[in-house]
């Protein structure tokens, strides 16, 4: 007969006392991490703060809006002398480069529109810091995403937050089952960010009403062609912007300057309706043009799928799920028809513009707030 321990878990998880229960926190700098490791930290456990150096620390003490940057290293270390708990700075450049980096500037170049982001949670965050954490024997790994993770009948499950507008599932799709396992959410059950600022002035904490980060760490003010032709010299080459049926109607600067569905800012006005960018040939250095329609998506090839489904992918020969194509775009109805324990085809119910190579397709259950996963869209249209 199991014993039933449940009534002596602590806050995550475990059955044993918080001062027992070491927690990694994985800190940015800014206000959700710092109250995620405030929050543990009075609550007796026994908290280690890390913060990761991402790329360049000298030319990321003058930024800010990212999350990564110097200031936001000094942010988290004041956080830790605040509560009175260790505080560790771990260099990972090197790491971030070639894991992160690199292949965003390579897919940017190949007329893909990567997310670097969730590259990073999976790659360095969720791999290696994860590690780390085991190598300090910390019982689990805890962070400030906006995400749940709830025991179901068969393992722990990944959930969208509660605060439907802070959510960060799209980002945090390709977290792997063991990792799952060892990671620990505390802000998914907020209702909003105001919760989290509240508890924030509550432990008089410096970082109370820090801004929110709003670029990509490495990407200072959401210039991507310009760190593209700082990593790749030489990206930018001119060419032609052609209809779809090849006819020229313009010139442009480099094919790395434009994004499929992107409307403004071709420089080819005073037609009569508008156009939009369908789709980038890099080998051509064109970039192709056309009405909205063309920009209409129905079936989505996906491949690295995650799967976090009770049963295997394969199977069923069809899954009924909503799916997310873009961060900023709710889940729709589609059907997943799986080819392999990694790659499937997906049918999206109602069509949607603008999905493109790169980009991440996110499974969600129909019935509840649970994430099955999710892959990355692999090809144009």
């Amino acid at each position: 007969m199991a014993l039933d321990t449940s009534e002596k878990l602590n806050s995550l998880g475990f059955a044993k006392p918080p001062s027992e229960t070491r927690v990694v926190v994985a800190m940015s700098g800014g206000v959700d991490s710092s109250v995620v490791a405030a929050q543990l930290a009075s609550e007796g456990y026994d908290v280690v703060g890390v913060t990761l150096q991402l790329y360049d620390h000298g030319a990321a003490l003058a930024k800010k809006g990212a999350c990564c940057a110097g200031l936001d290293i000094h942010d988290a270390r004041r956080v830790a002398e605040e509560m009175g708990f260790p505080h560790y700075v771990l260099d990972y450049e090197n790491v971030f480069k070639d894991a992160v980096i690199d292949e965003f500037a390579d897919s940017y170049l190949a007329g893909a529109t990567p997310v670097p982001c969730i590259r990073c949670n999976e790659r360095v965050k969720f791999k290696d810091l994860l590690e780390t954490a085991k190598d300090l024997e910390a019982d689990c790994m805890a962070t400030g995403h906006y995400i749940q993770r709830k025991m179901g009948a068969e393992k722990a499950e990944l959930h969208a937050a509660a605060d439907g507008a802070r959510d960060q599932s799209y980002f945090l799709f390709s977290t792997k089952q063991e990792q799952l396992d060892f990671l620990r959410f505390p802000l998914g059950h907020l209702p909003s960010k105001d919760a989290t600022r509240d508890l924030a002035s509550k432990f008089g904490l410096s970082v109370a009403d820090k801004p929110d980060s709003q670029d990509i760490c490495f990407v200072p003010n959401g210039n991507y062609a310009a760190v593209i032709e700082k990593l790749r010299p030489g990206a930018a080459e001119p060419g032609e912007i052609v209809d779809v049926d090849g006819a020229v109607l313009g010139q442009h600067n480099g094919v790395i300057h434009y994004t499929i569905g992107q409307r403004r800012g071709l420089g080819i006005g005073g037609l009569a309706d508008p156009l939009y960018v369908v789709r980038l040939d890099v080998d051509a250095k064109q970039v192709i043009v056309g009405p909205k329609e063309l920009l209409s998506t129905r079936t989505i090839p996906v491949r690295e799928i995650n799967w976090l489904g009770d049963a295997p992918l394969m199977s069923q020969e069809e899954w009924h799920v909503l799916v997310r194509v873009r961060s900023t775009r709710p889940p729709k109805p589609a059907i997943i028809r799986p080819i392999s324990d990694t790659e499937a085809s997906v049918e999206l119910l109602t069509p949607e513009d603008g999905v493109s190579p790169g980009q991440a397709c996110v499974f969600y259950d129909i019935d509840s707030t649970r994430i099955f996963g999710g892959g990355w869209i692999w090809r144009g249209y």
